[in-house]
C-alpha cells in the first residue's frame, strides 16, 4: 500500500468523507515538493478541479494537520505543508536567513525529551517540532548573525 493509500485509510478510519476536494488536496501534497505553501497547493488543486476555492484548501490542510497526515512548518511568514507518516515523528530546522527548511532526525531530540521529563516532570509534544536558526550557508556568506535576527532577539548577553 502506498503512502497516499495509507493516508486515505486514515481518513476512512477516522470517519471522514473522501470528498473530491480532499482527495485532490491530498494527492497534490503527496505528489508535490516538500514544504509546499498554501498558494502552491491551491494552484495545483485548482488546476485539477477548477471549482476549488482557497478556503477549502485551508480547511482541508487544517483537517489533515489535526489527523497527522501533513505537518505544518512556518517558513518565513508563511505556512508550508508536507506529507508525513502518521506514526512517525517529523522535525525541521528553518533558517531565518534564506528561509530554507531542513529535516532533523528525531534522535537529536531524545536527550532533550529525557531532560525535560527527568528534571521537570514535563512531557513535551515533540512529534512535529521546528527549530529556527541560521544555516551554515548563510553563516558562511559573511553576514553577521545580527543581520539575520530581529533586534528583539539580540538583546541577550554578548549581542548589541
Amino acid at each position: 500500500m502506498t503512502s497516499y493509500e495509507q493516508l486515505l485509510q486514515v481518513l476512512r478510519d477516522q470517519g471522514h468523507r473522501l470528498t473530491p476536494q480532499r482527495l485532490i488536496v491530498l494527492r497534490v501534497v503527496a505528489e508535490g515538493s516538500q514544504h509546499m505553501g498554501v498558494d502552491e497547493v491551491f494552484r495545483k488543486s485548482q488546476a485539477a478541479y477548477p471549482y476549488m476555492d482557497l478556503a477549502t484548501v485551508y480547511r482541508t490542510l487544517r483537517l489533515f494537520k489535526q489527523l497527522g497526515l501533513v505537518t505544518e512548518v512556518a517558513i518565513g511568514d508563511r505556512l508550508h505543508y508536507e506529507l508525513t507518516d502518521p506514526g512517525e515523528r517529523h522535525h525541521h530546522m528553518v533558517c531565518r536567513g534564506c528561509h530554507g527548511a531542513f529535516n532533523l532526525s528525531p534522535h537529536y531530540l531524545e536527550e532533550f525529551n529525557s531532560t525535560l521529563v527527568n528534571e521537570f516532570g514535563f512531557v513535551p509534544d515533540l512529534d512535529h517540532f521546528t527549530i529556527t536558526g541560521v544555516c551554515v550557508n548563510c553563516r558562511s556568506e559573511g553576514g553577521e548573525p545580527s543581520d539575520l535576527f530581529p533586534k528583539e532577539v539580540l538583546t541577550h548577553e554578548g549581542h548589541s
